[in-house]
């Protein structure tokens, strides 16, 4: 884990952020996120109000997608499947790192 996403989920934790915080966060334009949106590949992200509202899990799952379509060319689904296998393993390491 990087110092960055040490102080992201840190400051986070009980914040939600915008969309336009999420895509400047991803270095992606706002487009980029209202498509992964619609496509339902952020289960997290709730809308209220007409306005969506992102957590530091989700703002962490973004960055991954982003990465993975960037660095491998990967199509969205395949980035979200990724991330969806990446969180799961993250969640197994907590378990067995905390005795649970």
């Amino acid at each position: 884990m990087r110092d960055d996403d040490i102080l992201i989920g840190s400051l986070l934790e009980e914040s939600w952020l915008t969309l336009e915080q999420v895509a400047a966060a991803c270095m992606v334009e706002p487009a980029w996120l209202l498509r992964h949106l619609e496509e339902g590949l952020f289960p997290h992200a709730e809308r209220v109000a007409g306005t969506w509202h992102f957590s530091a899990t989700t703002l962490s799952r973004a960055r991954r997608m982003r990465q993975l379509e960037r660095d491998f060319d990967a199509a969205p689904e395949l980035a979200a499947l990724v991330a969806d296998l990446l969180e799961e393993m993250d969640a197994l390491r907590a378990r067995v790192g905390s005795g649970g």
